[in-house]
C-alpha cells in the first residue's frame, strides 16, 4: 500500500474511537414504532449495517472529541530512521532540557530580586510599582515561553490600555495566557488551582489585576461579575483578557462562548490562537496530566509554534443579544484559526448530563431516523 493510501484510510483501531454507541441513544424502555405499529428502530439497525453507519453519523459524538488529545502521527519505522529517533530523544532529553531548565532558573531568579524589592519598596508609589510589576510579570513570562522554544508570530496591532474593552480569544491550555502575557500584560479572569499554580496566581499574578474563580462555586459568579465591570472601566488597569470557553479545547474545534465577557457593555477584541500540532501537541487535558507534566512535556519537545491574530475589534450591534454577539466573535476567531465549531457547553466537561438531558437526546435521535425513513 503506498503511503499516499495509508493516510486516507483510517485505521480500524481509530473509526473504533470515533463511532459513537447507538445503543445509547435508543429508549431502555419500550420499543419505538412506526406509525402502524409494525416495524422497531431497533430491529432496522440490527438488520442495515448501512443504516447503522447512517445513524451513527447523526449523533457523531464530537463533544468527545473536543477534549481529545491529538495522537502523534505514526512515521514509517526502518533500520535507517530508527537510529535517528534516539538521537533526537537523547538530544531533546539530555541537552535541550537542561539548557531549558537552567535558562528558566536564571529567569526566576532575575525575575524574583526585582519583583520582591519593586512590590514592597514601591507602595507608596502604586503607578511606577504597577508598571514596573508589568514589565517583570512580561519578563517573566518570556523566559517561559524561550524555555519552551516557542516560536511566536504575533499578527496585528499590539493591545492598547484602554477603557471598556475586553479581549477575547479560544482556549487550548494554560500557556495561552503566558504567550499573550509576554506581549501585553493582561489581567486575566481563570479557574483558581491549587498547589505552586495556585501560589502564583495569589502573589504575582494578582499584582497585574488577575481575576480569580471557583467553578464549583455559584456565589462567585456574582462576585466575579462585579469585578470585571469595575477592572473594564478602569483607564489605568490592565486590559482585561477572558477565555470564554470556559475550559480548554485541543485547538481543533471551539465550543460554545459564555455570554458574561458580551454583557459587559464594553468593545470586544477577538484574539485566535492556533498551535502547530507537528513539533507538539499545546493542549492540555488537565483530567490526565496536572500542569507541571504538562510544562515538562513542553521544555522536553523540539518546541511550540505558534500564530496569534489580534482582530478587528467588534461592538454590540442594534437589537443583537449577547448570546448572539457571542456566537458572532466566536465565528470570526473559528475562521481565521481554522476551528471546527461545535455546539456544545464546555462546562459539561465537568459534569455528566443528567438522566432527563439523556433521554430528551435519545427521543430526539429516534424520531428524526424514524422521519428519515418515513420521507424515503
Amino acid at each position: 500500500m503506498s503511503s499516499s493510501e495509508g493516510k486516507l484510510k483510517p485505521s480500524s483501531s481509530e473509526l473504533d474511537l470515533d463511532r459513537p454507541n447507538i445503543e445509547d441513544y435508543l429508549p431502555s424502555g419500550a420499543s419505538i414504532h412506526e406509525p402502524h405499529g409494525k416495524l422497531r428502530l431497533r430491529d432496522l439497525l440490527d438488520i442495515s449495517p448501512i443504516l447503522t453507519e447512517a445513524a451513527g453519523a447523526i449523533v457523531d459524538d464530537s463533544f468527545t472529541r473536543c477534549f481529545k488529545s491529538n495522537p502523534p502521527e505514526p512515521w514509517n519505522w526502518n533500520v535507517y530512521l530508527f537510529p535517528l529517533w534516539c538521537s533526537g530523544v537523547v538530544f531533546r532529553y539530555l541537552i535541550l532540557f537542561p539548557v531549558r531548565a537552567i535558562v528558566l532558573t536564571i529567569g526566576w531568579m532575575i525575575f524574583l530580586s526585582c519583583f520582591i524589592p519593586v512590590h514592597f519598596l514601591l507602595k507608596g508609589n502604586d503607578s511606577l510599582r504597577k508598571k514596573w510589576e508589568r514589565v517583570l510579570v512580561e519578563l517573566i513570562c518570556s523566559f517561559f515561553v524561550a524555555s519552551w522554544t516557542g516560536v511566536v508570530k504575533y499578527h496585528g496591532p499590539r493591545p492598547s490600555m484602554r477603557p471598556k474593552q475586553v479581549f477575547v480569544a479560544n482556549h487550548t491550555s494554560m500557556i495561552d495566557f503566558i504567550i499573550l502575557e509576554q506581549m501585553t500584560a493582561f489581567a486575566v479572569i481563570m479557574q483558581k488551582h491549587p498547589g505552586w499554580v495556585g501560589l502564583l496566581q495569589s502573589t504575582i499574578l494578582e499584582s497585574v489585576g488577575c481575576i480569580w474563580f471557583n467553578r464549583s462555586e455559584a456565589k462567585d459568579r456574582e462576585i466575579v461579575t462585579k469585578k470585571l465591570r469595575e477592572h473594564s472601566q478602569g483607564a489605568d488597569n490592565n486590559p482585561l483578557l477572558i477565555f470564554p470557553e470556559g475550559t480548554c479545547v485541543n485547538n481543533q474545534y471551539s465550543v460554545m462562548f459564555k455570554k458574561g465577557a458580551f454583557e459587559l457593555g464594553c468593545t470586544v477584541c477577538p484574539v485566535a490562537i492556533k498551535y502547530n500540532k507537528i513539533f507538539v501537541d499545546a493542549f492540555w487535558n488537565s483530567r490526565k496530566q496536572s500542569f507541571t507534566m504538562h510544562l515538562l512535556q513542553l521544555m522536553t519537545s523540539w518546541a511550540v509554534v505558534c500564530d496569534v491574530w489580534y482582530l478587528e475589534p467588534q461592538n454590540l450591534r442594534p437589537g443583537e443579544t449577547a448570546i448572539e454577539f457571542a456566537e458572532r466573535v466566536r465565528d470570526i476567531i473559528s475562521v481565521r484559526a481554522g476551528l471546527k465549531k461545535v455546539p456544545w457547553d464546555g462546562y459539561l466537561k465537568y459534569s455528566r448530563p443528567s438522566p432527563k438531558h439523556r433521554e430528551r437526546k435519545q427521543q430526539s435521535f429516534a424520531e428524526s431516523v424514524l422521519r428519515r425513513l418515513e420521507e424515503k
